[in-house]
């Protein structure tokens, strides 16, 4: 399943050789310029679709490469990058603690742009996406599935080394207390996170502009200093991503 890249595909991509790729101003993501463009990542298992998402293999100097379209209406770090966020701090090479993994289909674009020098520990709690995360787990070395309660990262700490970024995307009532839990343990001093907040999971009955402003000031409590917030329109209603930089160091004198 899945397009066929180059001569097949469904939509806009048929005939690789019309299909320009482009690097996106975050390293690691792409956009394939075609009839449409599509936001797209470096397939790190070349050949296989990870949920049936389109594939497209262009041909660079001899070698062919393949990349994997990112729909942001199934992943609302795809949302971000499209709706203009300035930072996501996942350069190749990096390591980010991923909260809320689900099924792993975002998580298997975040592998596709750390690359093979990179690592994304996956958290997800569900037993029966945390099967699918498995799989993408199995193809994907990069990635290493945690199948626990992100309220409790202690369960986890022997798997989990020190990490540059978290993404949380856990759409729970204490997202704040449970992305801050877990930046203590794991998150290094000057690290980053960006976090997907979901108005109504948090207040049903709150104007979503004053649930995002209420989840910054929680942020900020815990020594996790906001520095952007977008929100995440067309492809998602009353959603936010907020990023920002943990225990950022002092400025020294001089």
């Amino acid at each position: 399943h899945g397009g066929r890249g180059r001569g097949g595909g469904r939509g806009g991509f048929r005939g690789g050789k019309k299909v320009f790729i482009e690097p996106h101003r975050h390293e690691g993501v792409f956009i394939a310029r075609g009839k449409e463009d599509a936001l797209v990542t470096k397939n790190l298992v070349v050949g296989e679709s990870v949920y049936g998402e389109k594939r497209i293999s262009v041909e660079e100097n001899e070698a062919k490469l393949e990349y994997r379209v990112w729909n942001p209406f199934r992943s609302k770090l795809a949302a971000a990058i499209l709706g203009g966020v300035d930072q996501i701090h996942m350069p190749p090479g990096s390591k980010v603690l991923y909260l809320g993994a689900a099924s792993g289909t975002t998580v298997s674009h975040v592998a596709d742009i750390v690359g093979p020098e990179g690592l994304v520990y996956a958290v997800e709690f569900s037993h029966r996406s945390g099967r699918d995360l498995i799989g993408v787990a199995q193809k994907r070395t990069n990635v290493i599935p945690i199948i626990e309660d992100a309220r409790h990262p202690h369960k986890y700490r022997m798997l989990v080394g020190m990490v540059d970024t978290i993404f949380a995307d856990v759409a729970q009532p204490d997202q704040a207390r449970i992305v801050a839990i877990n930046a203590h343990h794991f998150l290094k001093n000057g690290g980053h996170f960006v976090i997907s907040i979901k108005a109504n999971c948090i207040d049903s009955t709150a104007e979503p502009e004053a649930v995002f402003a209420g989840e910054v000031e929680k942020l900020k409590q815990e020594r996790l200093k906001p520095q952007e917030q977008i929100t995440l329109e067309p492809y998602e209603r009353d959603h936010a991503v907020v990023v920002g930089i943990y225990r950022q160091p002092k400025k020294s004198e001089g």
